[in-house]
């Protein structure tokens, strides 16, 4: 809702500070982009939905679990996400989380993923989104404002993509053991298992897994587990709990795994303490 003074309503149109209103209001505003500001308490979940335009979204606090048909993505604080057009997907949210979201009209920028992706943003990135904010939806297109948006325009193009996703293979019967996975990941599960599951080989299933994931079966099954592992991080459970639930034999070897795979500790990668 837009907020009200002397009785009427401001116009989020021609006024300062999107914030708390829905693409849908505003998507056929002729802008290449637009910028709108969310609030977001924790444990905050979005049903099944997609958009018209591209969407980059970004917080400086919080986590957001976003999946759909084809995988899933943790998104840490101050990083980004890519959400293509026409995406079907679901959000839940770790924390209170403070939504800068960036719509982008099909085909403005070229070269876009066709998939999503979890990206790094730049100090300056975040400033010229904190300040595409500061404009009004119909915002002028010539002078300062449409100069900002042309930056975003460049500056997306080249988002360093991070690696936390995780992909679902097509295929239903494998697809079932992963998504069952998730809900339970363990460390120390096996191919011998699985293949077994399958009733198939051990090299049938690792060549089926890696052509269905584009991973192996022991990196896709550690990625699964770290992945997993932030939301509860952000949700503030010890380290300690987390990492015995996963089946790791101690939280030093669970935190040794996670700084080789995302540079930081488990506390520090997700700024819940300093690096």
């Amino acid at each position: 809702m837009a907020p009200a003074t002397n009785g009427g309503p401001i116009s989020y149109l021609s006024g300062p500070m999107a914030r708390e209103i829905h693409i849908d209001s505003v998507d056929g505003v002729p802008r290449p982009i637009i910028a709108i500001g969310n609030d977001y308490t924790d444990g905050h979940s979005i049903k099944p939905h997609h958009h018209r335009r591209g969407q980059l979204i970004s917080s400086a606090s919080g986590v957001i679990v976003l999946s759909t048909a084809g995988g899933s993505w943790v998104m840490p604080p101050q990083r980004g996400m890519w959400i293509p057009p026409a995406t079907e997907h679901h959000v839940r949210m770790v924390g209170a989380v403070s939504v800068r979201s960036l719509y982008i009209e099909p085909h403005v920028i070229p070269d876009l993923p066709s998939h999503c992706q979890v990206v790094e943003i730049s100090p300056f990135m975040r400033g010229l989104i904190t300040e595409a904010l500061s404009l009004p939806i119909e915002y002028d297109l010539e002078g300062r404002a449409g100069a900002l948006m042309q930056l975003i325009h460049y500056e997306m193009q080249q988002l360093p993509v991070l690696p936390l996703s995780l992909r679902y293979p097509a295929h239903g019967p494998l697809s079932a053991l992963c998504r069952r996975f998730v809900q339970e990941p363990n460390i120390h599960e096996t191919i011998d298992r699985w293949a077994d599951a399958l009733t198939m080989s051990r090299r049938s299933f690792t060549r089926l897994f890696r052509r269905e994931t584009g991973m192996s079966f022991v990196a896709w099954r550690q990625q699964a587990c770290l992945l997993c592992a932030m939301p509860r991080l952000a949700a503030g459970e010890a380290v300690t709990t987390i990492a015995i639930d996963l089946g790791y034999e101690n939280p030093a070897a669970f935190t040794l795994m996670f700084r080789r795979a995302f540079g930081s500790p488990p506390l520090a990668y997700l700024g819940l303490r300093g690096r």
